[in-house]
C-alpha cells in the first residue's frame, strides 16, 4: 500500500452543466471561485470540470470556499 493512499479522501461537489448557442456544454463548479470550463461533450466537459476542480483545491484555502446553498428555478413572465 502507498502512504499517499492513507491520505486520500473522496469529496462531492456540486456541478451545473449548460449548453450555449454552439451546442457546447459549459460546465461549472459554484463552490469554487472562477471554477468553469467545456467540451464538445458532457462527457469531454465532466473530464475537464475534474481537472479545474483538482487544480481550485490546490489553490484554494477551506474558509474562501464558497457555500452552494442548492438549486432553484423562478418563473419569470416576459413578452406582451
Amino acid at each position: 500500500m502507498n502512504t499517499d493512499d492513507v491520505y486520500m479522501k473522496t469529496i462531492h461537489v456540486p456541478i451545473i452543466i449548460e449548453t450555449d448557442e454552439d451546442g457546447v456544454f459549459i460546465v461549472s463548479c459554484p463552490q469554487f471561485k472562477g471554477c468553469h470550463t467545456y467540451g464538445k461533450t458532457i462527457d469531454e466537459a465532466l473530464v475537464r470540470i475534474k481537472e479545474v476542480i483538482e487544480l481550485c483545491m490546490e489553490y484554494s484555502q477551506p474558509e474562501h470556499l464558497n457555500t452552494f446553498v442548492g438549486f432553484r428555478e423562478v418563473e419569470i413572465v416576459s413578452g406582451a
